[in-house]
């Protein structure tokens, strides 16, 4: 397999999926201003949309959007417990949440914040509207909970925690949720999230 990513951008979920499965791949940072590599291909030769994360299976197939790309990831290595069963109840509770993340917090809320093309009213309301309602909504999903679904570390905990990694380059204290705080603090503890942060900060750093 082939990640195309870009550093700390949501495909660092996926990063972060293969590393809690043990699974091999290869990366490829993307530019998103350019739309080409750093070995200057052309990124839309891959993705005609030109956004993170892509990922080319072993057989050639590409795949996008990162919730299609992290469900795929988990369920090439089964025994990880990335997701549930295809089937189980709890399989449509990860895709929930998978789908709450990706609509709810990361395109209303960080999306619009970053975009400099989004007017400044917009940004105003995903900062002081938005934003605390989701936030509200997490923090009493996981006041009593370790993880989003079930009692382990599944992809949408890898999408989240890449999520709330955007609140301090948003202006966003996550202080004012000590629940989220607290749990995001502890997930960047886990070896594999660690690595794949620790990673794409270097690789930032030198860009």
């Amino acid at each position: 397999m082939d990640l195309y990513f870009a550093p700390l951008s949501c495909s660092l979920a996926t990063r972060i999926a293969l590393y809690e499965s043990e699974q091999t791949a290869g990366f490829h940072e993307v530019v998103l201003s350019t739309k080409r590599t750093r070995t200057g291909a052309d990124y839309r030769a891959i993705n005609p949309k030109g956004q993170v994360p892509a990922l080319v299976c072993d057989d050639g197939e590409i795949l996008t959007e990162g919730v299609a790309i992290l469900q795929y990831v988990a369920d090439r290595a089964p025994a990880s417990g990335l997701a549930p069963p295809a089937g189980e109840f709890a399989r449509y509770r990860l895709q929930q949440w998978l789908n709450y993340i990706a609509a709810e917090v990361h395109k209303q809320v960080f999306y619009t914040l970053f975009n400099p093309a989004v007017p400044i009213e917009a940004k105003t309301f995903a900062r002081e509207v938005a934003l605390p309602i989701r936030f509200e909504h997490l923090s009493g999903h996981l006041k009593d909970r370790a993880y989003l679904v079930g009692d382990r570390f599944t992809v949408a905990d890898a999408y989240l925690v890449t999520a709330l990694n955007w609140a301090a380059p948003g202006g966003v204290d996550l202080k004012r949720w000590p629940v989220l705080a607290d749990w995001h603090a502890v997930q960047l503890q886990r070896p594999a999230v660690a690595r794949a942060v620790g990673e794409e900060l270097a690789l930032r750093a030198a860009a």
